[in-house]
C-alpha cells in the first residue's frame, strides 16, 4: 500500500509531465480510497476558497480523503492564505491535498504556497521541459535506468526521430527497452528500425478508426498518444480532415458515384482509399456530418468557450467525450 504526504506541489513547465503525474495520483488515490474519496477542483473551480473548502468539510468517510487542485498557477500569493490556514487544521494522517501549477513565462505558482506546502510537511517537485542541448544526456541517463546503454548519436537520432518532448522520449526508450533486452546497446540503426514517426501514423490511425466507427481503438488510442504527450490541436486537425474526406466520399455514393469514380479523387495509395471507402460505404453522410459538429465543439471547449457538451470539463474528458460520441 502507497504512503502519501500530506501535500504535494508539482509544478513547471513540461505541462505534459504534470498532467501525467496527475493522472497517476488520482488513480492511485481512487485505487486507496475510492472514487468518492477524491475531490477533484480544476479550471475555474480551482479558487483558494474553494480548496479551502474542500480541506475544511466535515465527513464521515473512512480512509484518507484526497483533495487535488489544479490551476494554482493563477493564484497570487495573497490568495494563498486562506489555503496555508485550513492546511494546517487537517490531520495529515486522514487527508492528502495535491497542488498542481501548469507555469510559463506568465503564470507562476505563488511562493506562499511553496512555503505552505513544506510548511505541511508535503513536497514539492518540479517537472520542466529540458533544451534541445540537454537532451542526449537526459536520455542517455533514463536509458540506463531502463537498463540499456544509448551513444549520442543514438540520443540525437531519437530526438529527430520523435521530437523534444520529454515524454514521448521515455516512451520512446520503454520500447526500445522492451524490443532489445537488459544490457542491449542502442545505436541509431536501432532507433530509426523501433521509433519510426510512430506517433504520426498512431495520430492517423486514430482518424481513420473514428471514421469506421470503431469507439473502443479510436479510445485506446486517443489515451495513449495524449499520455505520450501528443498535443490536442494536431490530434483534432488529423480528425477532422479525415471525418471531411469521409463526408465527401459519403455524399458521392449517396449521390450514385461508383467507388472506382470515388476512389479517383481520392490522394492516397489504393489500397488506404480502398479501406477508407469500404468504411465510410457502412455509414450515413449524416453520420459525418454529426461528427464534424462534435469536433468543431471541441475545439471550442479546449480554447476555453462553451460548447454543446461544455460544462467545465477538462481537454482530456472533453477530447474522450467527443471521440466516443463521433464514433457511435
Amino acid at each position: 500500500m502507497p504512503s502519501f504526504r500530506p501535500a504535494y506541489l508539482i509544478h513547471g513547465d513540461d505541462h505534459g509531465r504534470i498532467g501525467e503525474r496527475r493522472t497517476r495520483l488520482r488513480a492511485m488515490a481512487e485505487s486507496e480510497s475510492g472514487a468518492a474519496g477524491v475531490e477533484l477542483l480544476e479550471g475555474d473551480d480551482c479558487t483558494p476558497d474553494a480548496v479551502a473548502a474542500a480541506l475544511c468539510v466535515m465527513t464521515f468517510a473512512t480512509g484518507r480523503r484526497f483533495v487535488i487542485a489544479d490551476g494554482v498557477e493563477r493564484w497570487k500569493d495573497a490568495d494563498v492564505a486562506t489555503v496555508a490556514a485550513a492546511m494546517e487544521g487537517v490531520d495529515p494522517e486522514t487527508l492528502t491535498v495535491a497542488f498542481f501549477a501548469r507555469e510559463d513565462s506568465r503564470v507562476k505558482a505563488p511562493a506562499a504556497l511553496h512555503k505552505a506546502v513544506e510548511k505541511a510537511g508535503g513536497q514539492i517537485a518540479a517537472e520542466n521541459a529540458l533544451n534541445k542541448r540537454g537532451l542526449p544526456g537526459w536520455i542517455a541517463a533514463q536509458a540506463k535506468e531502463l537498463g540499456i546503454s544509448m551513444d549520442k548519436q543514438a540520443a540525437k537520432a531519437l530526438v529527430a526521430q520523435v521530437g523534444e518532448r520529454q515524454q514521448r522520449l521515455l516512451r520512446e526508450l520503454e520500447k526500445l527497452a522492451l524490443a532489445y533486452g537488459p544490457g542491449a546497446e542502442i545505436g541509431v540503426e536501432e532507433v530509426h528500425d523501433c521509433c519510426a514517426t510512430s506517433a504520426e501514423r498512431r495520430a492517423w490511425e486514430l482518424a481513420d478508426a473514428l471514421v469506421a466507427g470503431d469507439e473502443e481503438h479510436a479510445l485506446r488510442l486517443l489515451l495513449e498518444l495524449r499520455q505520450q504527450g501528443e498535443r490536442l490541436p494536431s490530434l483534432q486537425y488529423q480528425m477532422v480532415r479525415r471525418v471531411r474526406d469521409a463526408l465527401t466520399i459519403a455524399e458521392a455514393l449517396a449521390a450514385g458515384k461508383p467507388a472506382a469514380q470515388v476512389r479517383r479523387t481520392l490522394r492516397m495509395p489504393s489500397f488506404a482509399a480502398d479501406r477508407l471507402i469500404a468504411d465510410v460505404s457502412k455509414r450515413d453522410p449524416e453520420t459525418y456530418r454529426r461528427g464534424l459538429e462534435l469536433l468543431a465543439d471541441l475545439e471550442v471547449e479546449s480554447r476555453g468557450g462553451i460548447g454543446m457538451n461544455s460544462g467545465a470539463l477538462s481537454e482530456d474528458t472533453a477530447a474522450v467525450r467527443a471521440v466516443i460520441a463521433g464514433a457511435r
